[in-house]
């Protein structure tokens, strides 16, 4: 039990998943910190000093408190197109990266004769 035990925690996949995790939170931490204290107030700012947050609504003896969900369905969409930017980004430089690598190799003149040969070879072998 205790091999079967250490073969499933120190995977690999295992280990990248709980890197990925940890990358993850602290990510999440810095992209928070970004909507709450950057954007949020440019956007209040711009607004004209809105805070969403005190929007509520008195229903009966409670009060609805609607402002804190428009304040987090913003930081949503804020943070969801953060994270958008972040992985376009990191695509676009995975391919540069690619394309680098996928460097095709040039044939000389006679490696290249002989591929024809070997070609129109396989042709007249199907032909006949």
């Amino acid at each position: 039990m205790w091999n079967d035990f250490k073969e499933f925690a120190f995977k690999g996949n295992i280990v990248d998943l709980a890197v990925a995790v940890v990358i993850g939170a602290a990510f999440g931490a810095i992209v928070t910190s970004f909507v709450e204290n950057i954007i949020t107030p440019l956007l209040g700012m711009i607004a004209g000093g809105i805070d969403f947050t005190s929007l509520s609504i008195q229903v009966g003896n409670t009060e609805v408190l609607y402002g804190n969900f428009i304040q987090s369905f913003i930081d949503f969409l804020i943070i969801a197109f953060a994270i958008f930017m972040a992985i376009r980004f990191l695509s676009k430089f995975k391919r540069k990266e690619e394309a680098v690598e996928e460097v095709v190799e040039e044939l000389d003149a006679q490696e290249q004769l002989l591929i024809e040969i070997r070609d129109l070879l396989k042709e007249q072998n199907t032909n006949n």
